[in-house]
């Protein structure tokens, strides 16, 4: 639904990072960059998001907001 403020594991603020890395990746994919496992380590990376257990919460996130408005 909406991004975790916090990592479950560790406790580091992701929400802003989640924020960055989403625009990141959009501004690579509109300039016709393919998207692939090395640019999104790379962007983490830039983030200084180092953590596997965070990494996890940005990677991870689905944004279902959208999909349940209909229905509240």
């Amino acid at each position: 639904m909406i991004i975790p403020v916090r990592c479950f594991s560790c406790g580091k603020v992701v929400a802003s990072d989640y924020r960055k890395f989403v625009a990141k990746i959009s501004e690579i994919k509109d300039s016709g960059k393919k998207v692939d496992a090395t640019v999104i380590s790379k962007t983490l990376d830039d983030l200084g998001v180092e953590r596997y257990c965070c990494r996890r919460m940005i990677l991870s996130h689905t944004e279902l907001i959208d999909e349940v408005l209909p229905f509240s």
